[in-house]
């Protein structure tokens, strides 16, 4: 028994350990953003169907109110000006014939009223003058010829003459009148409303004419108006920006770069003029993380305070507070698959100079911290199935621990029960245990039917038995020295281990970049060939520009920027 614990002993002598300890834990969120402003004058293309641009002053440039910016083509403005100018000039003529056509209809009108019929009127009243003197006249001479004829002067012939004449003028009497009545009555009212008709007709195509005319002229107004837009200048003082989509240069826009030569559409931003005094942090959130932050900011709101965050832009380290959160995700692009996150806000505190809109920064977002905590680094911790493992050196070598787990950053986790205070703890144990490295997932039957037991020993959907409690985020313990294979500085973002990474977490996203000095078994803050995963090792020498063996971080961050810049893929993998 004694030789058998010996060699146990022997065996793990040389296996990286860790103890338990209490402290304090920092669950932070880490994400890299972009910086912008929080107020920027947008520059738009106010030309009707789009354009493109023929000159556009360059990106950076510090420019003044009134200088100009951008000049957009506008050949064909001219065209469509030169066209509606002709259309205007027609209708213009179209209206001036209607308002004379119709002054004249409306004179017409007044002409018969005041002229016409009266003079008419004056000569039937005349007629019939006439003819009742006439009648007159006949009735006299009728009466002194029956006397004439009594006393045998004339003759019965001369009798029946003068009798003729009398009727004769009581017929040109009628007819005079009725000629009266039927002007009155009848040939007035027709003229009139002939003449009003005409009148109305002539005003309404006036207001016809005038309605096309205003028209023609209100599109001519507003060609010349987007004339004068084709020349942009600078409504402020400020630093220029284009208005570039910065998923346009992966393929996941639609979107046109602004450059010369591009087309624009219509109330499409071109440049932005962005207030350096005020100044915001972008980043975008993985799904996994961002119920836990937003249930964090809402819980500080409600409590009068603010989720603070450590910002670092290059050498330079700025602080701030989570501002706002996207209540949709942000579009997908080709190279990111499925993965959701949400644009989240980090507004900087005062106004710190020498800021540019589009450099990276990196935010660090507090989200709690837990006081005297038993903490466990992750590099021990295995997780299957939904449940958490740990292997504690005993004197009778490796023994397996179920763990019941709380919230964990990259380096620690929270336990809750499975281990106490000062036991110590294998390092990265599928590396070095030989259960674990022998051990396989099983193949996808044998998956489905665990995943799906009937004895209901595992969750829904594979997930951790009743009492197991799943972690948080990220984030670092502050004061802690550090044990051997804990990966990254305290309060990076979370990235899985080799071990098994830290229970219950999300992980790393799938698409997104990892901290590869979870590998850096040694801690000596350097990656070596031998420590480098398989796919890393087919391009380790391409990665290592010193030639020195190691990959260290400055080397890493180029690796990070090459991968970006080639859409993700690593170097000496063609585009």
């Amino acid at each position: 028994m004694r030789l058998f614990q010996k060699r146990s002993t022997d065996v793990l002598s040389d296996v990286l350990r860790a103890t338990v300890r209490r402290g304090d834990l920092m669950v932070t969120v880490i994400e890299d953003g972009n910086l912008e402003s929080a107020v920027n004058i947008d520059i738009k293309c106010e030309v009707a169907g789009g354009t493109a641009i023929l000159w556009i002053v360059d990106d950076g440039t510090e420019v003044k109110e009134g200088e100009k910016l951008v000049e957009l083509d506008s050949s064909t403005l001219e065209e469509q000006i030169n066209t509606q100018r002709i259309a205007f000039e027609k209708a213009r003529a179209a209206k001036i014939q209607a308002e004379k056509d119709f002054a004249a209809a409306k004179l017409a009108v007044d002409e018969y009223l005041q002229g016409t019929f009266v003079k008419e009127l004056q000569t039937q009243e005349a007629q019939v003058t006439i003819a009742m003197e006439n009648l007159r006249t006949s009735e006299n001479t009728l009466n002194h010829s029956e006397r004439m004829f009594r006393k045998g002067y004339i003759s019965a012939l001369d009798l029946d003459s003068q009798k003729f004449s009398v009727e004769r003028a009581k017929l040109e009497l009628a007819s005079a009148q009725t000629a009266k009545k039927v002007l009155e009555e009848f040939t007035k009212v027709k003229m009139v409303q002939e003449l009003e008709s005409k009148r109305d007709s002539a005003e309404a195509k006036m207001a016809s004419e005038g309605a096309s005319f205003d028209l023609e002229k209100s599109r001519l107004d507003r060609l010349e108006a987007q004339m004068q837009r084709c020349v942009i200048n600078a409504p402020a003082s400020g630093m220029v920006v284009y208005a570039n989509d910065p998923n346009s240069r992966f393929g996941g826009s639609q979107q046109s770069q602004i450059e010369e030569g591009a087309a624009v559409r219509e109330r499409q931003t071109i440049l932005r003029l962005p207030d350096l005094a005020k100044m915001q942090v972008k980043v975008n959130v993985h799904e996994s993380k961002i119920e836990m932050l937003g249930r964090a900011w809402k819980q500080a709101a409600s409590a009068g305070q603010e989720l603070r965050a450590n910002i670092r832009i290059l050498d330079r380290k700025l602080s701030g507070k989570l501002s706002n959160i996207a209540n949709q995700p942000e579009p997908s692009g080709w190279w990111t698959g499925n993965i959701k996150e949400y644009a989240t806000i980090v507004a900087i505190d005062g106004k710190p100079e020498a800021l540019r809109p589009g450099m990276t920064a990196e935010c660090e977002i507090l989200v709690e911290t837990l006081k005297d905590v038993l903490l466990m680094p992750v590099a021990a911790v295995v997780e299957k199935q939904g449940q958490h493992f740990c292997w504690v050196i005993t004197d009778n070598g490796a023994e397996k621990r179920p763990l019941v787990v709380g919230s964990t950053n990259d380096k620690f986790v929270e336990v809750k029960d499975g281990v106490t205070e000062g036991d110590e703890v294998v390092l990265n144990p599928r590396a070095v245990i030989k259960e674990e490295r022998e051990a396989k997932e099983g193949t996808e039957e044998d998956a489905e039917k665990e995943k799906f037991a009937e004895d209901g020993a595992a969750g829904p959907a594979g997930g951790p038995k009743a009492g197991s409690s799943a972690p948080k985020a990220t984030g670092g313990v502050p004061g802690e020295k550090q044990p051997p294979g804990a990966a990254g500085p305290p309060g990076a973002a979370v990235g899985k281990p080799p071990g098994g990474g830290p229970p219950g977490g999300a992980g790393e996203p799938k698409g997104r970049s990892m901290d590869l000095m979870q590998f850096d078994t040694d801690g000596d803050g350097k990656i070596s060939k031998d420590e480098a995963p398989g796919p890393m090792q087919q391009f380790f020498d391409t990665v290592d520009a010193n030639g020195d063996g190691f990959i260290d971080k400055a080397e890493m961050a180029k690796i990070r920027q090459m991968m970006g810049n080639r859409g993700g893929k690593p170097p000496g993998e063609g585009p």
